[in-house]
């Protein structure tokens, strides 16, 4: 796959492998055990200069592309999926919200601070309500003199728990429905912000999904991000970006996944040979990398249609959707092939299959982009 790929991006890939190798997989394993952020992470991150490949050197950033991001996501999730969630909002979505449609003043107050990992960012859209249907946000925003008061909760929200500054989607008039969903950047010290119950997932261990509460939460005028009402073209637009990455993440995870079943099967004998040499496991692997092969050709092109400037919606949906299910799949095969040791924490293969199941659910369900990909059929 690396011929699909130019010389710098080959040589970026190199480099984030090798920063993964170093910097990340000596932790990886007590950090997923403590069950906790790894919030150690962020700074090796931001060190490394990955948290801002996306964003203009003016701001702190390294003027990156898509493809270098989805790079960075799939060598990252090889070492640990906790940890690619973890990059990835920071990286993408919270500052590409800001960047898009911030003011320069909360460029310049937000970006260069979470990308140097000073700050830590969220991005809060989804509610006990509103998952698959954000539409359906109940959180409110009123306007009273030079403030907004905000009302309501969050759930599942990705560093939560330690987040600095929060992108909060709320209604200014929920008679308006989608029409009235607006998007405020919230800081963790706000009086009236609070966190609650931190989820206890299947997977993604060394992150973390929590609850956000809202009781009369003031915030300055300055803190709307964009135009009112327009919140759910903001979150759909860096939706767009976030399903490339979590794409990556399945990736990552399936590559892993294979390299340690194709190691395993080398080694384990059984009936006098190892298990590799039987025809049905060399099936089985084979039907794997096809599987791999076809969701990153089908990332890949998302990505270079981003970069292009096009509109990526349905092939972003196409990515995140196959390769989540493959993932998964990739994921239940490598448990089966390693046996029994496959069901045991010595081997890597139980959290993968663990990580991918939510890798199916989160940034939009293998239904609702089956919904985005039929939409787009018929547009």
């Amino acid at each position: 796959m690396d011929s699909l790929l130019t010389q710098d991006e080959i040589s970026f890939k190199k480099d984030v492998r090798d920063f993964v190798k170093k910097e990340l997989l000596p932790h990886v394993e007590e950090w997923e055990e403590r069950e906790q952020y790894a919030v150690e992470s962020v700074k090796k991150f931001a060190d490394y200069g990955l948290l801002g490949i996306l964003v203009p050197p003016e701001y702190g950033g390294l003027g990156g592309t898509t493809m270098e991001y989805l790079i960075a996501s799939i060598e990252i999730a090889k070492a640990s999926v906790s940890l690619a969630a973890i990059f990835g909002s920071p990286a993408g979505i919270f500052t590409d919200a800001i960047l898009k449609f911030g003011t320069e003043e909360q460029r310049k107050q937000y970006v260069p601070p979470a990308i140097a990992g000073d700050k830590i960012a969220c991005f809060a859209l989804t509610e006990p309500a509103a998952g698959s249907d954000a539409s359906k946000v109940e959180t409110t925003a009123v306007k009273d003199g030079d403030e907004w008061v905000i009302n309501g909760s969050k759930a599942f929200i990705t560093a939560g728990n330690v987040g600095d500054v929060i992108m909060v989607f709320a209604s200014i008039d929920r008679s308006l429905g989608a029409k009235g969903i607006t998007a405020f950047l919230v800081e963790k010290d706000n009086p009236g912000f609070s966190v609650g119950k931190v989820e206890r997932l299947l997977g993604l261990h060394a992150s973390s999904a929590a609850e956000l509460f809202f009781k009369d939460c003031r915030v300055p005028a300055s803190a709307m991000v964009g135009e009112p009402g327009k919140g759910l073209r903001i979150a759909f637009s860096s939706l767009d970006l976030g399903r490339i990455h979590c794409a990556g993440q399945a990736i990552g995870l399936a590559d892993a996944a294979l390299e340690a079943t194709l190691a395993y099967t080398a080694e384990r004998e059984q009936f006098g040979r190892p298990v590799g040499e039987f025809q049905g496991v060399q099936w089985m692997l084979a039907d794997m990398s096809i599987q791999l092969d076809a969701s990153r050709l089908l990332t890949y092109r998302a990505a270079r249609m981003a970069d292009a400037g096009k509109r990526y919606t349905a092939e972003a949906a196409k990515a995140k959707l196959h390769a989540s299910e493959m993932a998964q799949q990739l994921a239940t095969k490598a448990v089966q092939l390693h046996g029994g040791y496959g069901c045991t924490k010595d081997m890597p293969v139980e959290r993968y299959y663990r990580d991918a199941k939510l890798i199916e659910i989160y940034e939009g369900t293998s239904e609702i982009h089956r919904e985005v990909i039929a939409r787009s059929l018929r547009s």
